[in-house]
């Protein structure tokens, strides 16, 4: 975690999310609890799924 906390998306409807990673399952998710979140892992990025408005992580340049 960061300085200031771990990473923070707001979503087009306001909504707060932070992103948090399963050692278990190996994976990146996003949730609206600040306890535990992570910074954002170098060359990935946040893009919003335009369906359901919420954050998806991706690698930078996949499409």
């Amino acid at each position: 975690m960061g300085l200031f906390g771990g990473y923070s998306y707001k979503n087009k409807k306001g909504e707060k999310y932070y992103l948090h990673f399963s050692e278990k399952k190996k994976v990146y998710y996003f949730s609206k609890d600040p306890v535990d979140s992570i910074d954002l892992p170098i060359g990935y990025e946040v893009v919003e799924s335009p369906r359901t408005a919420l954050p998806v992580l991706r690698k930078i340049g996949k499409k």
